[in-house]
């Protein structure tokens, strides 16, 4: 029986979340954080302009990836919530009323981690540390401590994670597993070797893949452009659970902004794929962990 006065229609407005995504792709100079900060505040704006609610830029976008030292890492690096990238992000979240997820790089006490800050209307909502590092962020970042987490926030359940994250399909079902209706990636794609020139970035065939494999949203925002001799492949783009992608993949090498509106709600609300199967319910956890032996917990971060 549903309460007196509550119609079914509006029930279901309230389970169901409409949110317009913008993925950021842009082009951070390395050491250069104020001109970085600036020209994401910038950004943002202009997807808020369009009406986006919730924006997703690349990894370490305030800082550049290619760091020479652990010195320069540490100099550009800084505490979240409390240092001036993340107050700046902060400010602009309140301002226009978004949520935003963004790569940064953090320093807590003396240790450097490759890491991701949800920010809400109301403020900092928490954070993510890269867990699998790639190349050389071996020598800069120590490996992130904090599982996968999933951020309960208004329009929606945010899970995320950076980059390499990606290449483990662990990544994305223990966000599924504990409710996440998306997952938004900050991340700096490099080339793949043996790739052929014409191929789908193997980034977007893995995004793809695990957004269909576990009914969740996926918004992978990478970034542009050489540094020190590095070159990323942007293509940027976001998926559907369905696995389909709903924006993008962007350009491999030009500066833009991704859009696309979904409703959160659809990646529970029609996870059953026939009469029988639903993905995460059919999963045998009577021949593998529930949560793959994660330390983790169900609920909300």
């Amino acid at each position: 029986m549903r309460p007196v006065g509550v119609s079914m229609s509006d029930r279901k407005g309230r389970d169901e979340a409409v949110v317009k995504i913008a993925c950021i792709q842009m082009a951070p100079v390395v050491g250069e954080k104020e001109r970085n900060v600036r020209r994401s505040l910038e950004r943002i704006e202009e997807a808020v302009g369009a009406g986006a609610g919730l924006i997703v830029l690349p990894e370490l976008c305030n800082t550049g990836y290619v760091f020479e030292s652990r010195e320069e890492a540490f100099a550009l690096a800084e505490e979240i919530p409390d240092g001036p990238t993340c107050q700046a992000w902060i400010e602009v979240a309140r301002q226009y009323g978004l949520h935003l997820v963004a790569g940064i790089a953090e320093r807590y006490g003396q240790v450097l981690y490759n890491a991701a800050v949800v920010i809400g209307p109301s403020g900092f909502v928490g954070k993510f540390r890269k867990n699998h590092l790639w190349n050389e962020e071996n020598l800069f970042f120590e490996p992130g401590n904090l599982g996968f987490p999933v951020f309960k926030t208004p329009i929606g359940r945010i899970g995320t994670f950076i980059c390499y994250d990606g290449w483990f399909p662990e990544s994305y079902r223990l966000c599924a597993l504990q409710g996440a209706d998306i997952v938004c990636i900050p991340t700096n794609w490099v080339p793949i070797p043996g790739q052929a020139k014409n191929r789908e970035a193997m980034a977007n065939i893995l995004v793809m893949a695990a957004a269909h494999a576990n009914s969740v949203f996926v918004a992978a925002a990478d970034r542009v452009g050489t540094e020190r001799g590095q070159p990323f492949i942007g293509q940027s783009l976001i998926v559907s659970y369905t696995g389909w992608p709903i924006a993008g993949p962007a350009s491999p090498d030009t500066e833009e902004i991704l859009y696309a509106e979904a409703n959160l709600a659809d990646a529970r609300r029609k996870r059953n794929w026939t009469e029988y199967n639903q993905v995460l319910r059919d999963r045998r956890t009577d021949v593998y962990d529930e949560m793959l032996g994660a330390k983790t917990t169900r609920g909300w971060y």
